[in-house]
């Protein structure tokens, strides 16, 4: 009978410490500029298509470069892969934070996201050496899974002080200090791991990877703004005619990319579709809510930010729960049930009432982000479990890149399900021209603007009509989201609780 591991020293909590340091601060820039933009924007000048990639590179660049640098980490060592791009974060935010031009600032901001991609799966590989027993490497993912998910909550909050003070810029410059810590204390606290066989990365591949996640994700944000447009399609078919290049290329490598062996284990691919589609749900029903709370509700963008605290608590709940749960149940029945949790809270948003839209709303994104955090804490640790050790970092960064996508999906189809429906419904009062009636159809935003100036009578039909619709768009998108999750139970729940449905015992072994 084999061993259990061992428990992991007190030293290994404040390494998990460290490692939380870049976790929370690669999340935070995800949102951290969006008070920025008005600053900086009268100070740089830029286009309205500079504006846009000042907002979008960084993501871009984190999902395109996740995969070759988690499989490089594994290679080369995680540890060094993690502190050298903690150094390249570090400049990489003091250029962004003194940039002169829009050129200059998107430039930081692509740097930013290469930098990024080499710290969030050398940070969660890095866990996985750190605590080799299983309940113990549950809490340390749930610890790192809660900095991931409040970092893009108190982005703003941190920007909106910092910018009540200071320059746009140090938004950016708080990221030098923490780099600074995680530089002095990384090599002390931090363990040093590599795949023993130091394969080579094949540059090919990650060419060829990154094409495919950047043409995707670009694609799909372009269909949510645009539509079917030929744009977003090319862009989405070029993604996957050269992901079907970079699938053939690792079966024919003798030392592949991503080795398709970790595909072939059915819990390694049904923890991905898991935590994929949470995203999917998470992101997709944050847009619509969003508006629905200022354009529908009436709020202010700060009051309705205030209202994205309860989901947030909830995530925070989720993170830190799902491992105890385990330990009485199993990973695998406790992700089912965050999938029938996620499911539950998009079906609450769909059947909402006009009696109860407030409530509603604020209670089914509570529902939705305690069954999301569930589903990502403990769907990240099973991919991590049954992933070989030497393939932790590619694991990490293929979750992590399989969460991109599912938020790049949920934007694009949830929100072109929810704005064909608004679009399809609508139906304008007589008297509003042809240009005031174009952008009333296009979002409810440009309803509401026209409605502010149109008579009262007029603006008034206009505006009630247009919320009308729009919540009987998000109702059908969410109804849509809630079937598309319960069959992803099904299919977990088919793949992987046949196979192991055995809590974790609190010796990190699992009961027979």
């Amino acid at each position: 009978m084999p061993k259990p591991p061992s428990p992991a020293p007190p030293a290994a909590w404040f390494g998990l410490a460290v490692l939380a340091l870049p976790t929370l601060l690669v999340s935070m820039d995800m949102t951290i500029l969006y008070l920025a933009t008005p600053s900086l924007s009268a100070d740089l000048k830029p286009t309205g298509a500079e504006l846009l990639w000042i907002s979008d590179i960084y993501g871009f660049l984190v999902a395109g470069a996740l995969i070759p640098m988690g499989t490089l980490g594994d290679r080369i060592g995680r540890r060094r892969l993690l502190l050298g791009g903690a150094l390249f974060f570090g400049l990489a935010s003091a250029l962004a934070a003194f940039a002169s031009s829009p050129a200059m600032l998107i430039a930081a901001r692509a740097l930013l996201g290469v930098a990024g991609a080499t710290l969030l799966p050398s940070t969660l590989a890095l866990i996985r050496g750190l605590f080799p027993d299983p309940r113990q490497r549950s809490v340390a993912i749930s610890v790192w899974t809660t900095c991931f998910t409040l970092g893009g909550v108190v982005g703003p909050i941190i920007g909106g002080l910092l910018l009540a003070h200071f320059h746009w810029g140090s938004v950016f410059l708080i990221a030098v200090p923490v780099m600074l810590a995680l530089l002095v204390l990384g090599p002390f606290l931090l363990p040093e791991y590599r795949a023993p066989d130091h394969r080579r990365l094949d540059l090919v591949s990650a060419t060829l990877v990154v094409a495919t996640v950047l043409a995707t994700v670009w694609g799909l944000k372009q269909w949510a703004e645009q539509g079917s447009t030929l744009a977003p399609g090319a862009a989405i078919t070029a993604g996957v005619v050269i992901g079907a290049l970079f699938v053939r290329r690792q079966t024919r490598l003798p030392d592949p990319l991503i080795q398709p062996s970790l595909f072939r284990d059915g819990a390694f691919t049904a923890a991905l579709a898991a935590n994929t589609v949470a995203l999917f749900a998470w992101v997709g029903a944050s847009l619509l809510v969003a508006q629905h709370l200022q354009l529908v509700l009436g709020f202010s963008p700060l009051t309705a930010g205030l209202w994205t605290i309860p989901p947030a608590i909830a995530c925070v709940l989720g993170c830190l729960g799902a491992p105890h749960l385990a330990l009485r149940l199993s990973p695998a029945v406790v992700v089912c049930g965050g999938l029938v949790l996620a499911a539950l809270g998009l079906a609450l948003m769909a059947g909402l009432t006009s009696g109860f839209r407030f409530a509603a709303v604020v209670g089914a994104m509570m529902v939705l982000g305690l069954g999301v955090s569930m589903i990502v804490t403990l769907g990240t640790d099973l991919m991590l479990t049954v992933a070989p050790p030497d393939m932790a970092g590619a694991a990490s960064a293929i979750s992590e890149t399989g969460a991109e996508f599912g938020g790049s999906l949920g934007v694009a189809v949830l929100g072109s399900i929810a704005f064909a429906a608004y679009r399809g419904g609508l139906v304008l009062p007589p008297g509003i021209d042809l240009q005031e009636s174009a952008a009333a159809r296009d979002t409810l935003g440009g309803a509401v603007a026209v409605a502010a100036r149109l008579p009262d009578m007029l603006g008034s039909a206009l505006r009630a009509g247009a919320q009308e619709e729009f919540v009987g768009g998000l109702q059908r998108a969410t109804g849509v989201g809630a079937a598309i999750l319960m069959a992803v139970t099904l299919l977990f729940a088919w793949v992987v609780l046949r196979r192991d449905s055995t809590p974790i015992t609190t010796d990190g072994g699992k009961t027979r």
